[in-house]
């Protein structure tokens, strides 16, 4: 039978990655897959983390399954710092959390809810988004369809064609928003834009499920959490996919969450019974170890405040990246005005360099990136700027 199967097309990103180990150039530099990098170029374990996985291996006394939607702890936790402590929601319990495996996991989740409750439902993805981002949903056997947003001409968001677009959605449907840190283009939307979004939405009848991956990278984390927490304060119901792979630097234990927000206590408990069967029957349940480091973190409060200082220089070094990336360019003779890098929030950015001159980047000086031209800002380091602007300069001219 597997005799006759054609090889799948490997994963644009991830591929990347593996064509960068195999380069020998020594000045070789990945700017394509999203993780952050301190100024040494490595992948650090944040000193709170290992202190809690040290009060943890303590205090461990079994490895039994977690529950189907994970550790109460962790959702609580989690419900808190997307909406902080005290938003009516929580208080008035209007919300459902479920432990999932990363943040790919929960749109998943998200996914597989929206197919088993709304089945004639279409999601909406910006264009760009996340290259994962119609392969989760498309594998749940969801419609995907697209709208405007981003303007390639002023490098931030095309708000009135997105508005148009936004419009013709039918009620019912599910719109997909950035919480903060668009991924790719860096570009967000400002406060006044997520105002008319959520009224949108909120008299469309149309379900937002927001993408929220990188709370705390952009200007802090209840700043990241406002155009969210807009949403909640226009719509009755909606969808928040977490992520602690990149704010807590846990990539490699999949740790995320999907919380459902109803009308009611009684809305939400129904709703959380269908998200437990779509996790029973896709995962059973979630890996313990990496929720259990975040809510150790997130409940004692010493630990959350050192947490939220490492948080916050990993904030301050990828926006120091931005402004070096932006002046460096200029040193170099770069020829273009690169100054909207400054402006955007988040990991990532889009260059502008065409397909072409991405492949001359890694042909000619090792400088791996994506083929849309999205560059990861926290893989630049002091170090590798001179070179790696040069390189641009150079495929510039």
């Amino acid at each position: 039978m597997f005799e006759t199967i054609d090889s799948a097309p490997a994963d644009a990103i991830l591929g990347l990655t593996e064509a960068f180990k195999q380069d020998p150039n020594p000045k070789k530099i990945n700017l394509g897959v999203g993780v952050y990098k301190d100024g040494g170029g490595q992948t650090p374990v944040l000193a709170t983390v290992k202190e809690a996985e040290q009060r943890l291996l303590r205090s461990e006394e079994t490895k039994s399954y977690l529950p189907i939607d994970g550790l109460a702890e962790y959702g609580k936790l989690s419900q808190q710092i997307v909406f902080g402590h005290e938003h009516t929601i929580l208080r008035d319990a209007r919300a459902a959390t479920v432990q999932t495996p990363g943040g790919t996991g929960a749109l998943r989740v998200a996914a597989d809810f929206v197919r088993r409750i709304f089945p004639g439902a279409t999601v909406w993805l910006s264009d760009p988004t996340w290259p994962n981002h119609p392969n989760v949903f498309g594998s749940a056997a969801l419609q995907v369809q697209s709208y405007p947003y981003f303007e390639a001409e002023t490098n931030g968001v095309a708000f009135d064609r997105m508005m148009a677009a936004l419009e013709t959605i039918p009620a019912g449907d599910v719109l997909l928003l950035h919480g903060c840190c668009h991924n790719p283009t860096g570009a967000d939307l400002s406060s006044q834009q997520w105002q008319a979004v959520a009224a949108l939405c909120a008299e469309r009848g149309v379900l937002p499920l927001l993408d929220f991956a990188y709370q705390g990278f952009g200007d802090g984390l209840d700043e990241d959490a406002s155009g969210v927490r807009i949403v909640a304060d226009h719509c009755r119901e909606f969808l928040v996919a977490t992520s602690y792979s990149k704010n807590f630097g846990l990539y490699n234990e999949r740790v995320g969450a999907l919380t459902l927000v109803a009308d009611s206590v009684e809305a939400a408990d129904a709703a959380n019974s269908h998200m437990k069967i779509c996790v029973r029957t896709n995962y059973s349940n979630p890996p313990a170890h990496g929720g259990q480091i975040v809510a150790e973190v997130l409940g004692d409060p010493e630990l959350r405040q050192r947490w939220e200082v490492e948080l916050a220089e990993m904030r301050d070094r990828i926006n120091d990246m931005r402004h070096l990336f932006v002046e460096t360019l200029d040193e170099q003779g770069a020829g273009r005005d690169f100054s909207f890098i400054a402006r955007q929030r988040g990991m990532f950015s889009y260059s502008g360099l065409t397909p072409h001159q991405v492949q001359a980047l890694r042909v000619r000086h090792s400088v791996y990136i994506v083929g849309s031209g999205r560059i990861n800002v926290a893989g630049m380091t002091e170090a590798n700027m001179d070179y790696l602007c040069e390189a641009i300069a150079d495929v510039l001219k």
